[in-house]
């Protein structure tokens, strides 16, 4: 087996990191067995592969090294027999051991740590979930819904004021829809309301979210939308301007992966809302839940479609149970008639018995910038729902939104890929104006499945200089090492606190206006719409972003996407990826992928092994 091991490593299928933890648990067990050292490198593989846990019954007895010469001969060991040994092992325990492995009834083996992680998760979700308060002003709240969320004229039922009212009621709150649904103007309303009803004594309320990047775009919403709010000048006031990244709220502990604000220091807050949930891993998830005091609210915003974290777990779609849907249970619909005097007409069979998590979500579905009509609308509709043929229908018939050219060559990349880059760039180039060249910028993106390869972001950032260079629209000094050029656009790629330049973060690199200097800065945008602007070699990691990847734009938008996936497949390209790229445009989205790859990408969903689901919805 030790020599099959090998094999696992040296063809990619085991990463050092999983061999050391291997190596590290067999030493602790003082037990050299094969079986054990197998399963714990697999342990650690899946969770660097963002599973939570490995499933051995999903491997033993197969094939051990797939499409080889020695499939047939050589396979996972035995469930019966591995499972016996892994159970004998010093390491291993069962849920609510305290071992660095824990294998539980169904065959799942965890690092004791996510297991952990887990736990903690769905047991503080479903007691937060089950409690209400009670003790609200309920003509204050009826008047408060009836004020913030009007009947529209169209005389559509108002999900924005359900998401309002569990807002009120729950301690736990998710307002998942996708963008244009008017999830941030709708949290705008809900502080309001909330500060309403706490009379006199002001709520202290926080803002986060998992990026720098997120966290502006939070507090960019909610200041844009306490424009409009009709409520009285004290409680507008009394809303927050300012967010802060998760980690930031919660307070790094340098060197640790822990925080200040944990279950024995919680956070000081009565609301703590979260923007872009569906980027949050399971780790911090867990500790964000554990940081937020049992009787305080948390609201979780995000669009429970979208790309799993980066990191391991799906940990929205799992508290969402994306795949299915919900009624909300009896009691919750005979409370919000008897409050609001509506009745809520769920296309579903039948109501729950009991309050439960199902009681503390919204999904908002009315989209104010894809109507009806819209291509992007109706394409992201038929992503979700897998129905290949429908979006090759609606992409052959080139919407006047959307556009796809069949892109299979790099040579076929690189003779397009110019036009739509001077067309894209050149307007921001041609400009002295920072802030102008920022607000250009945002009009047009070129968006990747993947960094690499001839079709990944790091070529098309090459393909893209060379195109703009050929056009005189940038001077990089090809006689030198500096990559510094009036014209650079450059992401932040690594959070640094004391400039408050986040990842994510995007900027141009051009001289000061009315200056005769040659002198370059990079300027961004501040929190309040300010031109901020540093030295080159100030900055934090970067790189250059005329392209990006789809993961590395989520929370972002621009006027026009060109989304250009791989010649082939690669396990990233997911319906929820094609799903998040084209839903980044506002306009104007054109799509170059070749047939074959577009079907494999929209019939393969994420599915990452995870326990959370299981505890929330049984």
């Amino acid at each position: 087996m030790k020599e099959h091991i090998n094999h696992l490593y040296q063809e990619g299928y085991l990463s050092d990191i999983d061999i050391h933890f291997a190596k590290f648990i067999t030493g602790l067990s003082k037990n050299d067995d094969p079986d054990i050292f197998l399963a714990a490198a697999l342990a650690s593989n899946a969770t660097g592969n963002g599973d939570v846990y490995f499933d051995l019954a999903s491997v033993a007895e197969k094939p051990l090294l797939m499409g080889l010469e020695d499939e047939g001969t050589v396979k996972w060991p035995k469930l019966s027999g591995w499972l016996q040994k892994i159970r004998k092992s010093p390491v291993v325990g069962s849920p609510g051991d305290y071992r660095p492995l824990i294998l539980d009834k169904k065959n799942r083996l965890y690092l004791y740590r996510y297991w952990d992680y887990e736990k903690k998760l769905s047991e503080s979700i479903i007691n937060r979930s089950g409690e209400d308060f009670r003790d609200l002003d309920v003509t204050l709240l009826n008047d408060g819904l009836k004020r913030l969320f009007p009947q529209s004229t169209d005389n559509d039922f108002n999900w924005q004021m359900v998401a309002a009212y569990i807002a009120a009621f729950k301690r736990f709150c998710i307002v998942s829809g996708g963008p244009g649904t008017g999830k941030t103007f709708t949290m705008a309303k809900i502080l309001a309301l909330l500060l309403e009803l706490s009379g006199k004594e002001r709520l202290k309320i926080l803002l986060a979210a998992p990026t720098g990047k997120a966290a502006t775009r939070i507090a960019e919403s909610i200041n844009d939308a306490k424009k409009t709010l009709n409520s009285s000048p004290d409680i507008i006031e009394a809303i927050p301007s300012e967010a802060h990244t998760i980690h930031r709220m919660l307070k790094t502990i340098p060197g640790s992966p822990y925080f200040h604000h944990n279950h024995e220091n919680p956070l000081d807050a009565d609301v703590v809302v979260v923007d872009e949930a569906s980027m949050i891993d399971l780790a911090l998830m867990s500790k964000l839940l554990w940081a937020v005091p049992f009787d305080a609210r948390l609201i979780l915003i995000g669009d429970k479609d979208q790309l799993a974290s980066v990191e391991t777990g799906f940990v929205l779609g799992d508290i969402c149970d994306r795949d299915n849907v919900h009624a909300f249970s009896g009691y919750f619909c005979k409370k919000f008639v008897e409050v609001t005097k509506q009745k809520i007409d769920l296309p579903v069979k039948e109501h729950k018995d009991k309050p439960g998590l199902y009681d503390c979500m919204v999904v908002l579905e009315k989209n104010y910038r894809f109507t009806g009509s819209s291509g992007i609308g109706e394409l992201s509709r038929a992503v979700n729902r897998g129905e290949t043929d429908k979006v090759l229908c609606l992409m052959k018939n080139n919407h006047d939104q959307m556009f796809w050219k069949e892109i299979s060559q790099p040579n076929d990349l690189s003779h397009f890929l110019a036009e739509r880059v001077i067309k894209g760039y050149s307007d921001y180039l041609n400009t002295e104006d920072p802030y102008r060249a920022l607000e250009l910028f945002k009009k047009f993106k070129i968006l990747c499945a993947v960094k690499i390869g001839s079709i990944g972001v790091n070529a098309v950032n090459r393909l893209a200089e060379q195109v703009l260079i050929r056009e005189g629209l940038i001077e990089p000094d090809g006689s030198s090492s500096n990559p510094w050029y009036k014209g650079r656009p450059v992401l932040i790629t690594r959070n640094d606190y004391s400039l408050k330049l986040f990842n994510g973060d995007m900027g141009i690199t051009m001289p000061a206006p009315d200056s005769n200097s040659k002198d370059l800065y990079v300027y961004f945008l501040g929190d309040s719409g300010e031109l901020r602007w540093f030295l080159p070699y100030r900055l934090p990691e970067h790189e250059t972003v005329y392209a990006m990847t789809v993961h590395k734009s989520q929370g972002s938008e621009f006027d026009n996407v060109l989304l250009i996936l791989p010649e082939r497949d690669y396990p990233v390209l997911t319906r929820e990826l094609f799903y998040t790229g084209i839903t980044r445009a506002r306009k104007t989205v054109s799509i170059w992928a070749t047939e074959d790859v577009l079907k494999t990408t929209i019939s393969r969903k994420i599915e990452r092994t995870s326990g959370l689901k299981d505890a929330l919805w049984g």
